[in-house]
């Protein structure tokens, strides 16, 4: 299709919005540009299927995910943006709302909305209860309704304190598909009582993830990480540069038998995506002039903690499929010997992506990550998880996908679907995340089967919003996203569980 054809489809579509249309018609004219110079053997990854740039542009003129120092901004203002550093809570709730409008990521909107109880804290003075609650949801609503994006993310904790405990009261009361919510999570500074409200808060509205927060901290430096987007966790006043992944499924099916997929063809396409990223980055970097912007000369960002993401995807089929080509009928999230193999592939996976330098990274490395699926991915499972519709109880779901999370430093998340009754038995559901973090999983997510809102791959859909998009659209810039992957990737099959071996996780 040509140029003025998509354009002219863009602006004649019913269901965008004036502002969705204008996100659409910018990435149809970066996509006219010429895409970076790639190495022919790229080219034909791509080509193929098994290597995918995220569609992320032709031309990269801005980071995937941005993760400002927001302390440091409220700290001293912005010289450019003509603000003053805040006094009090109202005036460092306005900075905050002005500032989010001008960082940019892949989807036109900020995905990291910062550690928002510890930015706000130093801003309480006298404030009581009613009237952190009353400005609080009003600054909610506002993200929801001027920024209507389920990718924007918020992180809170671990440690306990008056605004954390009033945004997941806000967020349970309001259950808005934005911002999405991420609870930090240390057995030595996070008490029972919190996160017994993150997962009564799970179930009234899907949120929040729950992040182990020890492992996180490991992984990163003093100044710390932010969980961004989907789960995504990169380095803070840094961010991703870009994301690109490779599907293990498309390598799988090139593979005469396991040996040749590990020696032969995983190799070959980790180089290839390396080159892709090395292109990618390269532009970024060198000729979009991104890293000139205020957000660096203010020292909000700097260009050094940016780093690529190394995705994958299809984990379940390719294991399924050389389990047969080796003749063995063990299947992937079920069988001891499907699974360990699933963890071989992760950590040689690991191992490469380790050992191969990359010239703009923070680290000088990319970060493996799991990648939680397009909403057009169709025959092939997000990341490493269990396909839809087989997963397994859900202490033997978390025991087979745990040894994986120790390879995926920038995310991982495992979906568990959960029947309706968990809401009479919320200990359960705690004791079932404590058991996940004492395995080594990197996050916790959970629906509950009945609710309204719903995770996606990570991000947030209400089943509402995507009945009715086909006749009315939606204000929400991810519901498309989200009725096509309901369309499409089958996540509706995703079955419910009930829990009752929960205890089995307590011994590790």
């Amino acid at each position: 299709m040509s140029l003025t054809a998509s354009c002219q489809r863009i602006v004649r579509d019913p269901l965008l919005s004036p502002a969705q249309k204008s996100h659409a018609l910018a990435l149809a004219a970066e996509n006219a540009l010429p895409y970076p110079a790639l190495p022919a053997e790229v080219a034909e990854a791509m080509a193929q299927g098994v290597l995918c740039d995220m569609f992320e542009g032709h031309a990269p003129y801005k980071p995937r995910y941005v993760l400002p120092d927001y302390e440091k901004f409220l700290r001293q203002g912005s010289s450019w943006l003509e603000l003053a550093a805040p006094r009090d809570f109202d005036e460092a709730l306005d900075a905050l709302r002005i500032l989010y409008h001008h960082v940019p990521s892949v989807t036109g909107m900020p995905v990291w909305l910062g550690r928002l109880d510890h930015l706000l804290l130093p801003f309480v003075g006298e404030l009581d209860d009613e009237a952190l609650h009353r400005k609080l949801k009003g600054f909610w609503i506002y993200l929801d309704r001027v920024l209507p994006d389920a990718f924007m993310h918020v992180n809170i904790g671990p440690d306990d304190n008056r605004i954390c405990r009033l945004i997941l009261r806000i967020d349970g009361e309001l259950k808005q598909v934005a911002p999405n919510l991420s609870l930090f999570h240390d057995p030595a500074s996070t008490p029972d009582s919190l996160l017994m409200q993150g997962v009564q808060n799970i179930a009234l509205c899907g949120k929040p993830h729950i992040v182990n927060y020890p492992i996180h901290r490991e992984t990163f430096d003093e100044r710390g990480f932010g969980i961004v987007s989907c789960y995504n966790a990169l380095p803070l006043g840094g961010g991703a540069n870009t994301l690109v992944r490779l599907s293990l499924k498309g390598m799988a099916e090139q593979s005469a038998d396991l040996e040749e997929f590990m020696t032969r063809w995983l190799p070959h396409y980790c180089e290839q995506a390396s080159r892709l990223i090395e292109a990618r980055a390269a532009f970024l970097h060198q000729e979009s002039g991104f890293f000139a912007s205020f957000l660096v000369e203010e020292g909000l960002i700097e260009e050094e903690r940016f780093v690529p993401m190394f995705g994958i995807h299809g984990m379940a089929e390719a294991v399924n499929l050389l389990m047969d080509k080796e003749g063995l009928a063990g299947r992937y999230g079920h069988d001891e010997g499907a699974n360990q193999l699933g963890h071989r592939i992760s950590a040689r996976l690991s191992a490469w992506v380790t050992a191969r330098p990359q010239p703009h990274a923070w680290g000088g490395r990319a970060l493996l990550h799991s990648q939680g699926g397009l909403s057009l991915d169709q025959g092939v499972t997000p990341g490493v998880r269990i396909p839809y519709g087989e997963e397994p109880d859900p202490a033997s779901h978390l025991l087979a996908l745990a040894p994986h999370h120790g390879y995926y430093h920038s995310g991982i998340s495992e979906i568990l679907t959960l029947d309706p009754t968990i809401r009479q038995n919320p200990q359960a559901l705690l004791q079932l995340c404590k058991g996940a973090f004492a395995l080594g999983m990197r996050e916790f997510s959970a629906n509950v089967a009945d609710s309204d809102l719903v995770r996606v791959t990570g991000y947030m859909i209400r089943k509402s919003d995507v009945a009715r998009f086909a006749a009315a659209g939606s204000r929400l810039q991810t519901t498309c996203l989200g009725a096509e992957a309901s369309e499409l990737t089958g996540i509706r099959q995703r079955a419910p569980r009930v829990l009752g071996l929960e205890a089995s996780l307590c011994d590790y």
